[in-house]
């Protein structure tokens, strides 16, 4: 049984049909791994849905929570909610039964779903990644919710375009048992294999090399302005300064130092996105340029083994990302606990939000609402 609509040599037509009779003992997990993995993709599912969840509420529900950036984290919040209840379970009951139980035409559906999801996905960090070099290296802020909105729309556009010819057969799908999940396959075909590159280099490499450059950039930027603020009080003679400068001098470097602060905790947060990203996404990316070009290893024994392990940690990057917002983001975290019935406040009540000190206007060249990361 393979979900393909193009023609296929017999020989490996039947090395196909072959692959998807195994009995579960054949595989090479055992019955109590697979459950435990199964178990834990449901946690993943559960946790993942409802953090992401709250992120979706908090922006909708908050006027002042709907600036560019959160308008961004929501929509990558909500592709995660949809990664988590359109393919999730699927998998971890495939990965109990070790059968696919769905049909061959929904299998290519879930497959197509897990890449359209995951690219939106990956097209918003890029965007994120570019708007913070945006402001921090170039000091502009030219992303205001309505621009956002529209790149929004045309990501999702986007992402649709590229994933949409996986379900119209222009690559091979396997169906299960091979793997937990319908994954793509060999193939020899030239069309295939390009269409193979062009959806890995549009999920993880293009947006990879992209967001490296960006960091690398804004690194450096938050590095030469820690020295320039560093040298600058070094060079200060303060004897020769009156009272009033002095003061004014001493206002200066409060502002500076925030400005570095406020910089630096931006840059942090981004860059743990992007690790995240990088540690979950490379290996399936890896995985599925070998599938496609590689007979050896999409058909050794350790297939499944490799199959499992690598989609379980491209699932955990939608669990990963709301945590690190409650963690990060101040203003996720204040309204996560607000959200929480007042039985469930194991934790202290949250001081007011203290004003910031040093208005945005004053740390970028805009006149854009505050970002929250």
């Amino acid at each position: 049984m393979a979900c393909n609509s193009t023609p296929m040599g017999t020989y490996e037509h039947l090395l196909l049909n072959v692959s998807n009779t195994l009995d579960p003992g054949d595989t090479p997990l055992s019955a109590p791994l697979r459950i435990s993995l199964a178990i834990m993709m449901l946690l993943m599912i559960v946790v993942g849905f409802l953090g992401n969840t709250v992120v979706c509420i908090i922006v909708y529900q908050r006027p002042a929570m709907r600036s560019a950036i959160n308008l961004l984290l929501a929509t990558l919040a909500f592709s995660d909610i949809m990664l988590s209840l359109c393919c999730m379970p699927f998998t971890a009951i495939t990965l109990i039964t070790v059968r696919w139980h769905f049909g061959d035409h929904f299998c290519r559906l879930s497959a197509t779903l897990y890449w359209f999801f995951v690219l939106e996905g990956v097209a918003i960090l890029l965007i994120i990644s570019v708007d913070r070099f945006l402001i921090i290296v170039q000091r502009q802020d030219k992303l205001n919710p309505r621009r956002a909105k529209m790149i929004i729309a045309a990501s999702w556009v986007l992402s649709f375009c590229i994933s949409a010819p996986s379900f119209t057969g222009w690559t091979f799908m396997e169906v299960p048992a091979r793997a937990p999940q319908c994954v793509l396959g060999y193939t020899e075909f030239p069309a295939e294999r390009a269409y193979v590159v062009t959806l890995v280099v549009a999920v993880f490499f293009a947006p990879f090399g992209v967001m490296l450059c960006s960091y690398l950039c804004i690194l450096n930027t938050v590095r030469k302005n820690a020295v320039r603020v560093h040298n600058q009080s070094d060079s200060m003679d303060l004897r020769q300064l009156t009272g009033a400068g002095l003061r004014r001098l001493r206002r200066q470097q409060q502002q500076a130092s925030l400005d570095l602060s406020f910089k630096t905790k931006a840059f942090t947060t981004i860059l743990i996105l992007f690790v995240g990203f990088s540690l979950c996404w490379l290996p399936h990316s890896v995985y599925s340029l070998l599938s496609a070009f590689s007979r050896r290893f999409y058909y050794s024994a350790s297939f499944y083994t490799t199959s499992t392990c690598v989609l379980w940690l491209s699932y955990l990057k939608s669990v990963f990302n709301p945590i690190v917002y409650c963690w990060r983001i101040k203003k996720f975290r204040e309204a996560c606990i607000e959200l929480l019935p007042h039985t469930f406040q194991i934790l202290p009540k949250v001081p007011e939000r203290i004003q910031r000190k040093i208005q945005p206007s004053t740390i970028y060249v805009c006149n854009e609402n505050q970002s929250a990361v």
